[in-house]
């Protein structure tokens, strides 16, 4: 029976990305988190790979490409930073800071883009289809979140470390199913990054 895999990776760590720049080159640390990822990825049979435009994105991709030249990874802005969705009612306090510096016109443009990106990656595919998306923390969290259901607001609280791995399933004629979320066994401790609370060993 063919299934259909997505493989979502967060980009890896950007440098001075502490400082609050909106965009930029990954780090020292997240370079080489991208090449152990290669390394962890090496012998899957990609179809097809996409990349954010951002550039921490797109050198995350251009790493893996190196050590996998099988792949030819192609920006798409259905991939770019965005806030997929605003609050609701079910939506806890804890997150009305957040909220608070997000504009209404980032969040309109974030739905539509979320709206158009599981209608185009999730699709149903034809035969065995493996796609590698590289993105950002929001965008996954999205993605699982559909996946599983769940109320639009629960995107906050599903995290992706740096470099981490999600890997979503769909068998033919049946729902999305989530494989594995934020694989970080390809990453020393000292290299698991980009989450709120430290990492466990």
């Amino acid at each position: 029976m063919p299934h259909h895999y997505l493989y979502l990776v967060r980009h890896g760590e950007q440098q001075h990305a502490e400082h609050g720049l909106p965009d930029g080159p990954l780090s020292p640390r997240g370079r080489r988190q991208a090449q152990l990822l290669a390394e962890r990825l090496g012998g899957v049979p990609f179809d097809a790979a996409w990349h954010s435009p951002l550039q921490r994105a797109a050198d995350t991709a251009a790493i893996i490409a190196e050590r996998m030249p099988a792949i030819t990874s192609e920006p798409s802005a259905l991939l770019f930073d965005c806030i997929p969705s605003g609050p609701s009612p079910e939506t806890p306090e804890a997150f009305d800071a957040f909220f608070g510096s997000v504009t209404e016109e980032e969040i309109e443009a974030g739905s539509a883009q979320m709206e158009d990106a599981v209608a185009e990656f999730l699709k149903p595919a034809r035969g065995e289809r493996h796609e590698l998306l590289i993105t950002h923390n929001f965008i996954i969290g999205w993605f699982v979140r559909e996946v599983l259901g769940a109320p639009d607001w629960r995107w906050m609280s599903i995290p992706q470390a740096n470099c981490g791995l999600t890997i979503l399933q769909q068998k033919p004629g049946r729902p999305w199913t989530l494989l594995t979320h934020n694989d970080l066994s390809h990453l020393p401790v000292e290299l698991r990054t980009g989450m709120a609370e430290p990492l466990p060993a």
